[in-house]
């Protein structure tokens, strides 16, 4: 059996997207001790592909990141075999997807990386153990309303930006490595005070909550099972939701609606929308929300520059694309101001 993917890209984003396959999309995560990080890949690889499970992986020494999506029809045999073929996976969470289209992925990627979540701190400086005591949803929204403790969004401003936390906390970061010092800087004037952080699964507050113990701060929760398990006990147990707007997740949907509110704009209007896309000029492909009529507007793209790009011939394209600066490869995640400039596609020659 091959252990990387032979099927184009594209072909296989056009096989997913026409197929009426019934798929459960999910995500998991636990941090253990992994002796031979490429080995277990290739594990699991092979086991992922025999269920025909898609999703984007991230294995390392410390544990195993996944978000996959599982065919119906084998969803019983995975859950029933995970523990037995992984055993350190037996009993995990799984975090179900609340607004699941089944079209969450379209291939199968395993990656070896340093660390299964990107925090750029030295594991060795600190307790990575002595982490902060997880909240169910009822204690979620006692703590909310506890008048000195402090809620704390640990995700990028493009995340939050859709949807968050009533009253939280939004750090102005584009990654969880930046996010960690600049929630340290503002809230360094009150650590005694409860900080209760959250994010979309869970596995950022995981470490996060041991740093910021080892920094300091006396009293630190996190949302157990982030974003997702938080929504779900709210409609197992009919709590009140205190999530407003959309939950961002990083697959081809980009977000599961929690809540019924939208608190976003597009960014080229500023109309009341909170639905993100990739701009379609691939070599800008920056992430932004767009309206319907701006996206009838501007051909799903960006900016009349890149719209205007998509419009030139193939061979045009591929001798400009390198030679022109795009929304993509000038800003950041988020970074929108650019997009209301409507520059116009300017070709010298």
């Amino acid at each position: 059996m091959s252990l990387h993917n032979r099927i184009n890209r594209s072909e296989l984003k056009q096989k997913m997207e026409g197929s009426k396959e019934p798929r459960i999309t999910l995500s998991f995560y636990k941090y253990h001790h992994i002796g031979h990080p490429s080995l277990f890949r290739d594990h699991l690889f092979q086991y992922f592909s025999s269920l025909d499970i898609l999703g984007r992986v991230y294995v390392s020494v410390e544990g195993i990141n996944a978000q996959i999506s599982v065919p119906q029809k084998n969803w019983d045999q995975f859950r029933k075999e995970l523990g037995q073929e992984i055993t350190f996976l037996e009993g995990v969470r799984l975090n179900i997807a609340l607004d699941d289209d089944g079209k969450s992925f379209f291939m199968l990627k395993i990656k070896v990386r340093d660390k299964i979540v990107a925090d750029g701190l030295n594991d060795k400086s600190f307790d990575v153990t002595r982490r902060g005591k997880h909240l169910s949803a009822e204690e979620v929204n006692a703590k909310i309303d506890q008048e000195n403790a402090r809620f704390v969004d640990m995700r990028n401003h493009y995340e939050w930006e859709v949807g968050h936390f009533e009253n939280a906390l939004l750090p102005d970061v584009e990654n969880f490595r930046t996010a960690l010092p600049v929630v340290e800087e503002m809230l360094k004037e009150e650590k005694e005070k409860p900080i209760i952080m959250y994010c979309t699964g869970g596995i950022r507050c995981e470490k996060a909550s041991a740093y910021y113990l080892h920094r300091g701060f006396e009293e630190v929760y996190m949302v157990d099972g982030g974003i997702i398990e938080y929504a779900r006990q709210c409609q197992e147990k009919n709590l009140e939701n205190k999530f407003i707007g959309k939950n961002f997740v990083f697959d081809e949907r980009l977000g599961e609606r929690i809540s019924n509110e939208v608190i976003a704009q597009c960014h080229q209007c500023g109309k009341k929308c909170d639905t993100h896309i990739n701009c379609a000029n691939d070599a800008c492909h920056i992430l932004f929300i767009q309206c319907d009529e701006c996206a009838q507007k501007y051909a799903q793209c960006c900016s009349r520059k890149c719209q205007e790009y998509m419009a030139l011939p193939e061979e045009k394209k591929d001798k400009l694309k390198n030679k022109i600066q795009f929304n993509g490869t000038a800003f950041g995640k988020g970074r929108y101001d650019a997009l209301k400039k409507d520059e116009p596609l300017i070709i010298d020659g």
